[in-house]
This record gives C-alpha cells, structure tokens and sequence, in this order.
C-alpha cells in the first residue's frame, strides 16, 4: 500500500456501546494512527489492519446472548492488531481524507472497474532510492534478527507493551515469540524486511515493521505481492515521525526485490475496497468471559442459562477426524487447490508455504482433516491461536481467541465438520472462536451460534485494479 511524507498521531479511544438488542454495554477497543499524506515525497507499500469501523445494520431474529457476545468480542478482532495508515486526523473533510490515495496507484473509491490489471507498470530497479531513509535524529535502523533470542525478546516486548490495548488497560494483545517467528518467517522471508528502529544512546527498540512475500489469485491472474505487519512505534515516541520513516524504508527494501503490489485489509473504508467482510464470533468459554467483564450477562439471561447455550460435545464426532499430519500435505494441498477454484481472491501456495502454513504447532496453529475409508482426505478445517492479556484480574491473567483460517468441505456437512473444529478449540482451552463470513463460512456462522460483530474488514489491492466481490468470492485470509 502506497504513502506519501506522512504525519502520525496516535489516538486511542475506548466507547460504550450497547449490543443490537440494548441488554449488555460492552468495551469496544479501538486504536488508529491517523495519517494524512504530504505533497512531494515516495510512494509507499504498507499493509493496514485496523480496528473494524462500527457500522449501522440491524440483525432481526437473533438470540439475545448472541448479539450481546458479539458486540462484546469486538476486542478480540485479529484485524485489530495492526493500525498502520489508519484514517485522518479528527475533523478532516472526506474530500481532504481522500486528497492523499488520489495521489497514489489505486482505483478511485467510485470507479466503476472492469479490468484486472496493474495500474502502474513495475519499475527499474534503477529508478529505486539505493540508500536508506533517514531516520530523526538520535534514532538509528537495526535489521532484527528473530533466530537471536535477545531480538526476539525485544520484539515481543515491543509489541506486548505497544501495540493495542484499551483505554481501560483491561485487556492487551500478548502475540507470543514463537507466533511471532512462524508469522514472520514464512517461506521466502527475508531478515532484511525485519526493520526495527533503535535509540541511539540506549540502543532500546522503540519501533519495528515487516514484510513477507505471498502470491495471489485475482480472478484468473497471479501477482507476487507483500503483505507489511506488525508496525509498531513505542507509546511515548509518536510525535517523533518514526512510523511514516518505517512505511517509507520498509517499501524501499520491498520494491529492491521487484515486488510492487499489496494486498491489505482495513476496517475503514478507503479507495477503494476489492471486498467487505465481516466479523463473527462465537464464545467457547462465556463464565470467563463474563467474570473478566469482557462481556456480560444478558437481561433475562442467568451465567447457567448461558453456559448451556453455548456448551458444547466433549469430543468430535465426524468419523475419520483428526489433526493432520506431514504425510498428509500432498493430499491436503491439492484438496486446496482445487477448493479454491471456486473463489476469485485467494493465495497460491506452493508445497512449501503449505506445511509451513498448516503443519499444528502448538498454541499457534492447528489443522484437521478428514480421511475416508479409502485414505481419502475429503475435507479439512483450520485455526490459528492469539491471547490477549487480562492486566487487572485476580485469577484469570488470558483470554484465547481461536481464529478460523482456512475451511473446506466436499463430503462432511458444514455444521458437523465447524462444530467439531469448535470441539478442538474448546479441547486446547480457547475462550471465544471468531470467523469472518467470506469463503462458505455464513453456511455456519449462524446455525452453530455465532454472533455478528459491529465492525467490518475491507480487502484492498495496492497497484491493481479489479472488479469487485462478494464476501463468499474472498478466499484470503491475511495474518
């Protein structure tokens, strides 16, 4: 994703919002850098995950615990985490908020589009600044190195103290080391697009961003993209033009390697969205949730009417369910290969980047199959793990959030093969399980007692334009 000169202002906010049916008042997390874009410097990649933007539609027919929970949960939103490039500062007109994508390679936000193209050609690699950006005085770059547990360690501690938590400090996201290295060490990686930004006196690490390389399908072409995550700059340094220097740094590096598309979500609605998806979530553990006052007790609701409505079977039933296993992969990705034919946005994964990506590991990632009596792997589910931090609880210190990543059924019901990925969760302590309704996924999000959340996610293409989809066209899942 494109930017310009940039100036960022941290600003985080913490609203009361009562759920769709006004029984529960829930803490809703959101925090942004809000950004606008100067004339006269580079453009820019940069991935946005933001918090979900709220939005106004009115779920009929639902259960009241239900809508209550999903409002609650609204903190436990993967997309949450990143807030790069995020909106503009409070009180800019739209027709100023928008001056800067204007000005960068992506369609406008009422452009009718019919064409599946880049919008700008590549350039020479010769046409790329060699050197590096200059950082503010008494800062300097450090290429981390995550195989160094001291790096490591000061990456996480980075994040874990800066990178979202609300304004209560009641809750904070708790990425761990070894989610961090699977995440950030994907098949291609690079430790040059690991860049961290360092005091020079102290040598302290106050700022950090990174890239990995994917491929992508955009209707019937494939296009090498990057996707930029975790941009963090330290609490008490963001006046110090420190984030707008790492966007800056981190393109430069990406565009040395040739690659000069994105792919990015955000919760706000920018120029201009591929696609809009939405949140759902569906609690696995409600006494916890209730007693961290994460959510709440619905009117007319008592805690074992709620444990009942949620509980679920102690074990999976789908005959020939298990975890996969590596003999498995073959057979695994060419299952995937051909379910994602059905879609028009949705990652090539080569054999490599398909263990790396589902090969379990534990508290990160697990993956299940199903196997037939002739050996036949018939359908699969999936979920990556994320904690958040409980700062002020005398006895529960961790709320997990399992994360549906990728789905696929041909022969096992969808109902059956989702509750029993449910099962699996709640069997490796996961509090609440949160799926967004792209993919098949609304085949289940409501029949096995999901809840819609107050926020949606917006998929963008940075230099590539392409006609619109539907959320069930959206076969992406970005970490």
């Amino acid at each position: 994703m494109p930017n310009k000169e940039i100036e960022t202002n941290e600003n985080k906010d913490t609203t009361l919002e009562k759920s769709t049916e006004g029984d529960v008042v829930s803490a809703n997390s959101k925090k942004s850098e809000n950004v606008s874009g100067d004339d006269g410097a580079n453009k820019n990649l940069v991935g946005i995950k933001e918090a979900a933007a709220s939005d106004n539609d009115t779920e009929k027919k639902k259960p009241p615990a239900i809508v209550n929970l999903a409002a609650d949960l609204n903190l436990l939103n993967r997309q949450d985490l990143l807030q790069a490039v995020s909106d503009v500062v409070s009180g800019q007109s739209r027709q100023t908020k928008f001056a800067f994508w204007s000005t960068q390679p992506v369609p406008k936000l009422y452009e009718e589009i019919t064409t599946n193209e880049c919008i700008e050609p590549d350039k020479d690699i010769s046409e790329i600044r060699p050197d590096p950006y200059a950082l503010p005085e008494g800062f300097k770059w450090d290429t981390l190195d995550l195989n160094n547990s001291s790096d490591l360690t000061e990456l996480y501690t980075l994040l874990n103290e800066n990178y979202v938590e609300d304004d209560d400090a009641m809750f904070r996201f708790d990425y761990q080391p070894e989610f961090l290295k699977w995440s950030l060490q994907s098949p291609g990686w690079k430790r040059d697009w690991h860049l961290g930004v360092r005091v020079v006196k102290s040598g302290r690490l106050v700022g950090f961003i990174s890239a990995i390389p994917s491929n992508l399908r955009a209707y019937d072409k494939v296009i090498k993209v990057v996707e930029i995550n975790f941009l963090c700059v330290h609490k008490k340094l963001r006046s110090k033009r420190v984030a707008p220097v790492l966007i800056r740094e981190i393109t430069r590096r990406v565009n040395l390697t040739g690659i000069f598309q994105a792919a990015y979500t955000a919760g706000v609605v920018l120029p201009k969205p591929v696609a809009t998806c939405r949140y759902w979530h569906r609690s696995l553990n409600p006494k916890k949730l209730i007693e961290v006052k994460f959510s709440h007790l619905a009117r007319n609701m008592t805690m074992q009417r709620t444990i009942k409505l949620y509980k679920l079977p102690d074990q999976p039933k789908t005959k020939g369910y298990r975890r996969i296993e590596p003999k498995d992969m073959d057979k695994a990705l060419k299952l995937f290969d051909e379910y994602m034919k059905k879609f028009s946005l949705c990652p090539v994964f080569s054999k490599e980047e398909f263990r790396h990506w589902f090969t379990p590991k534990e508290g990160i990632i697990d993956c299940f199959i199903v196997e037939d009596d002739k050996g036949n792997i018939t359908d699969l589910t999936s979920f990556y793990c994320l904690p958040s931090s409980v700062m002020h609880h005398p006895v529960h210190k961790t709320l997990r959030g399992a994360y549906s990543f990728y789905n696929i059924s041909t022969k096992t019901p969808w109902l059956e093969l989702i509750n029993d990925a449910l099962i699996s969760a709640k069997n490796i302590q996961m509090d609440v399980y949160n799926a967004l309704d792209l993919m098949e996924n609304n085949t289940f999000l409501r029949p096995l007692k999901f809840g819609p959340g107050d926020g949606n996610l917006q998929y963008y293409l940075y230099n590539w334009r392409c006609p619109s989809m539907k959320p069930q066209d959206v076969a992406l899942i970005l970490m």
